[in-house]
């Protein structure tokens, strides 16, 4: 079966399928063959690329099955926007704004999957932005994605049965 959608890979994603050790790289193989044998397009973003080799090889990463998706002005005008509802609802947090905000990732992320017509999900890891960022930009925004947290299964996500 084909799917007619794409995904938006997080660098946590990246992160757990590279290291063999990792207790989720389990399901992030598991997902990443899924999405390749079901023709689901896989992105990763430049933002992704660069927060990967903080820690790791830019030659590790999977890039004959990836369409790199850089960071454009349309992104970074959507990035203004959730930013600007994350650091408003960030109640318990002192985040600087003068004299230059410091914009999280999620939001330049977020921003991408948002603004491409193709990404239906974006896949990560990281429960801080499954818990906290999702919940806040659904208090000021609409997003045209979904978030799907590897912790979950792949085939428990798309309701598949494991034979």
């Amino acid at each position: 079966m084909n799917y007619n959608f794409s995904v938006l890979l997080d660098t946590s994603f990246f992160i757990r399928l590279l290291n063999k050790y990792d207790p989720l790289h389990g399901n992030a193989k598991d997902y990443f063959k899924f999405f390749l044998e079901n023709g689901i397009k896989l992105k990763i973003s430049t933002i992704s690329i660069a927060e990967y080799c903080v820690g790791g090889d830019f030659s590790d990463l999977p890039l004959k099955n990836l369409q790199i998706l850089p960071f454009n002005y349309d992104h970074a005008i959507r990035t203004g926007e959730f930013a600007r509802i994350m650091f408003n609802n960030y109640k318990n947090i002192k985040i600087p704004v003068e004299p230059r905000a410091i914009i999280p990732n999620d939001a330049k992320l977020f921003a991408q999957a948002d603004i491409d017509p193709a990404i239906s999900y974006f896949v990560t890891s990281d429960t801080r932005t499954i818990n906290k960022t999702r919940k806040l930009l659904n208090h000021g925004l609409k997003i045209g994605f979904k978030i799907i947290d590897i912790h979950q299964p792949y085939n428990k996500q798309f309701g598949l049965l494991d034979l």
